[in-house]
């Protein structure tokens, strides 16, 4: 059974200004999305799913449906405030969903295999694609998740901080811990993420999350009861999101998941700012030069 991508698409990009997940970042307009899929298609994906908004809708349909017919089958989910445990309370103020574990969670009705889930504005690398996919086909354990890692050093913005899922594991290479820590940033004297206005430092090679896992299809049960329990504590907040790196953990710590950590070389970057951009333009065209891509992916 060939695995399904989830890409999770529904975010405003509200620190980048804009739509972010359709802006063009290569040389015939391509999106970071468009490298993600070429590469999922390479490694041997068989579906895509898209979580986005209902007004982005036709956006994406125009902008993938003609490249992909025939490469690869596609979906569309849609991810609103409505979509929610039955009986949960939330704050009639309200604008925002619930972030990455709420996104997934839109899936559900539409993956009954194992899936990788990723960001649509975040490059992986073609390696990370194959890694992951080779996981997904080889795993048999329904409760075996993975995730692949990052170095933090290399996953900062010059232009702000981040968001990181700042992970332990033991010998065997599987996570023991994952904290979404969401003030990460580059100062004078080293990496250091901050909370409750103190600073805590972490090593260069720090692995971390960038939101690219491969889950099983029983993941949907953990998600909804993960945000069943969300919101009977955060229900009310204007703001809280439930990221991912909430529901592995919790679930790791319970026992009932293991999550290997798998490892590659692949390349990482992304545009959380504008500023960003330029340099996400120029590390594709050196990936295109040295033969990764061709200029033009989809002709």
């Amino acid at each position: 059974m060939k695995p399904t991508l989830v890409i999770l698409a529904a975010g405003m990009g509200s620190r980048y200004g804009g739509l972010k997940q359709l802006d063009e970042v290569g040389p015939n307009g391509e999106a970071i999305i468009d490298y993600s899929l070429y590469d999922a298609i390479r490694a041997g994906f068989g579906k895509v799913i898209f979580v986005i908004r209902t007004d982005f809708a036709e956006a994406f349909k125009d902008r993938f449906e003609p490249k992909l017919s025939g490469r690869i089958d596609v979906g569309y989910v849609y991810q609103s405030l409505d979509k929610i445990p039955e009986g949960a309370i939330i704050h009639p103020e309200r604008e925002k969903p619930w972030g990455t574990s709420h996104a997934t969670l839109m899936a559900e009705t539409a993956v009954n295999e194992p899936m990788a889930v990723i960001n649509a504005d975040d490059f992986y690398g073609n390696k990370a694609y194959h890694v992951m996919a080779d996981f997904l086909k080889s795993s048999t354990d329904e409760n075996e998740y993975s995730m692949v890692g990052y170095n933090v050093a290399n996953t900062l913005s010059e232009f702000g901080s981040v968001s990181r899922g700042v992970c332990n594991m033991n010998k065997n290479g599987n996570l023991t811990t994952v904290v979404e820590r969401t003030k990460i940033k580059r100062d004078d004297d080293g990496i250091f993420y901050y909370e409750n206005d103190e600073r805590f430092k972490l090593e260069e090679n720090t692995p971390v999350s960038m939101n690219f896992w491969g889950l099983k299809p029983n993941v949907f049960k953990y998600l909804n009861e993960g945000l069943k329990e969300f919101l009977e504590q955060h229900g009310n907040e204007l703001k809280s999101e439930y990221y991912i790196p909430f529901m592995i953990n919790d679930n790791i710590v319970k026992g009932k998941i293991t999550t290997k950590v798998l490892q590659c070389d692949s390349p990482w970057f992304g545009v959380t700012y504008r500023e960003d951009k330029p340099i996400v333009q120029n590390r594709i065209k050196e990936l295109i030069e040295s033969g990764d891509y061709t200029n033009d992916l989809w002709i």
